[in-house]
């Protein structure tokens, strides 16, 4: 009997588990949501709320005083107008975002074969356009094509070559909204591709000279495939910012002449505030995330595709 009280005395006490909430906040995702949501709440206060308030204005008549449901919608699908704006943001976007990435590409190449000395100072000056608010620098490119004192004009001038309408004429007027929105953007894809370009082996060029590897071929086989994902995440995000630039278009040329120049941004500017049709113009804002959210889709899928392969 004495030998049985002692071993249920010596018997360890069961451990009490713990309670479901008490699991719950003792998981890493659930502390983590947590130091997140500050965050999450500013961004559902900056994006989701004027999203969906954007969402609302497009349903109501200019008055702003009646539900008209997909009126506004209906209405900009029957304006040329309208069709022409989509395909010049779709140009503007897509031709600007390739010359930056292939501008890039280029200078972090050559930055990334500098002496480690003098690189520091190379990306200094080359960040400098990016750097500038866009808006300022615009201004100078404003001089630039002035139509009475454009100094590239008066450099043709030089060579004998006729005066050309920058903003005055509309392929060309294209043309110079593309080409300074190149100049501000290129240095970002200059610099987040020297970035990668610090993150690949040096070992995978010099196996690769050895085996007999071109420059061409060490580009195409060992760079390209490693930067493939940087490539891709910052193409996503300059063209989400180049389709919804507004600035540069809204300075150099203010949609014209004759709204040959205008995207969605500016568009949207001028019928919703310019013209005081502030429905109309949330509604030109709105076709904007669909097509980005397509783009977005398609990169970001063959992002984690690449991502599961590895």
């Amino acid at each position: 009997m004495s030998e049985l009280v002692g071993s249920v005395r010596q018997t360890p006490p069961k451990k009490r588990r713990p309670k479901a909430l008490e699991r719950l906040f003792q998981r890493k995702s659930t502390i983590a949501f947590l130091m997140a949501m500050p965050l999450i709440l500013v961004i559902f206060g900056l994006v989701a709320y004027p999203a969906a308030y954007a969402v609302y204005l497009s349903m109501l008549n200019k008055g702003m005083d009646h539900f008209v449901g997909f009126d506004n919608f209906v209405f900009l699908f029957g304006r040329d107008t309208f069709w022409m704006v989509v395909r010049q943001s779709v140009v503007f976007a897509v031709t600007a975002v390739i010359f930056k990435s292939i501008i890039g590409f280029v200078v972090a190449h050559l930055v990334h074969n500098i002496p480690a000395k003098g690189q520091r100072k190379w990306r200094g000056m080359l960040l400098i356009p990016w750097v500038i608010p866009p808006a300022m620098s615009t201004l100078a490119w404003l001089w630039l094509f002035d139509p009475s004192y454009s100094a590239f004009n008066w450099i043709l001038a030089e060579f004998g070559v006729a005066p050309v309408p920058w903003t005055g004429n509309t392929d060309w007027a294209r043309f110079s909204v593309i080409l300074v929105n190149i100049w501000v953007g290129a240095p970002f894809f200059m610099i987040m591709y020297l970035a990668a370009l610090k993150s690949v082996p040096e070992q995978l060029f010099e196996a690769a000279s050895i085996d007999g590897a071109n420059w061409w071929q060490r580009i195409w086989y060992i760079t390209l495939p490693m930067m493939r994902n940087i490539i891709s995440i910052t193409v996503l995000f300059s063209l989400i910012v180049t389709f919804a630039n507004f600035d540069i278009v809204r300075v150099l040329t203010s949609g014209g002449p004759l709204d040959g120049t205008h995207v969605f941004a500016t568009w949207a500017f001028e019928r919703g505030i310019i013209s005081g049709d502030i429905p109309l113009g949330a509604t030109i804002s709105l076709f904007m995330v669909p097509i980005l959210g397509i783009a977005a889709i398609f990169i970001l899928r063959d992002i984690n595709k690449r991502g599961n392969e590895a």
